[in-house]
């Protein structure tokens, strides 16, 4: 449960959390947000967005002190006076990922694969056409081997013949955590990015910038790639009423829906008790 007083830091997913199902962030969700950078409270964007989608991402939180982006591989700060500084920007070689590909097709079949690998703003993913990836305008057929002759923010992968749960686990089976971090966010795909990163080592960067405990952390997510800064905050960790059941089952406290502003209602009642 939440210990008494306020939180030091809060941090929260965006798409499935933040940010309701037709893409929009509400006046009170932002007005929200901002009473908690008023209180003194740092806030973060914590999500699996690429770099090239920063603009889109300060659009929608608004009041974000620090963006975790890319699950975690990007750190920015953005309260220097100068400008949005990076804190932290990891890729996975090429040659590395072309390795656990093979590995994970030797095991579950052919794959859909696409990769981000340029940070400029708005550029598209590259890759195997799949008619089931939401965002086809910002997509770029591109062959395997010029997919893999770069290093790369993550990958995202998915068989036909896999819920993505158990393909998920499959691959975790197969790649060791020293190799890459696996994770899914309810898009249909695994994602395979750099080893070591994972919202909540995107976090602790935010953290020790900041002198911020661990333990002084409040978070909010909705799919298991929020289930590392989970395991790693300890004031409270909320999940949206929509979210995935394994973030659901460790989670302190449920609020409503993203779709009911259920992060900005929890966070309402926080600064008004």
């Amino acid at each position: 449960m939440p210990r008494p007083g306020l939180p030091k830091l809060i941090a929260t997913d965006l798409d499935g959390t933040l940010v309701r199902s037709d893409n929009t962030v509400s006046d009170f969700t932002h007005q929200t947000l901002d009473r908690v950078r008023a209180a003194g409270i740092p806030i973060v964007g914590a999500t699996g967005r690429g770099p090239r989608l920063t603009e889109l991402t300060r659009n929608d939180i608004r009041a974000a002190d620090f963006l975790v982006m890319a699950g975690g591989g990007r750190v920015v700060d953005q309260t220097e006076p100068a400008g949005p500084l990076v804190l932290l920007d990891e890729r996975l070689a090429g040659p590395v990922l072309a390795e656990l590909l093979a590995l994970l097709e030797d095991a579950v079949g052919p794959l859909t694969v696409m990769v981000e690998a340029s940070d400029l703003p708005g550029a598209p993913l590259w890759g195997d056409h799949d008619p089931s990836w939401p965002y086809q305008d910002a997509f770029e057929a591109r062959s395997r081997h010029e997919c893999l002759g770069t290093d790369v923010i993550k990958a995202f992968v998915r068989t036909a013949n896999h819920d993505v749960d158990v393909l998920l686990a499959t691959a975790r089976e197969i790649i060791p955590p020293t190799s890459a971090s696996l994770t899914q966010a309810g898009l249909g795909f695994i994602e395979i990015c750099p080893p070591g990163v994972d919202k909540a080592t995107g976090l602790s960067v935010v953290a020790q910038s900041l002198g911020v405990d661990p333990a002084e952390v409040l978070v909010f997510g909705d799919m298991p790639n929020d289930l590392p800064m989970f395991d790693w905050a300890g004031w409270a960790r909320v999940a949206v009423s929509n979210a995935h059941p394994a973030v659901r089952s460790i989670a302190d406290d449920v609020t409503l829906r993203n779709d009911d502003d259920g992060v900005a209602v929890y966070l309402d009642r926080l600064l008004s008790r």
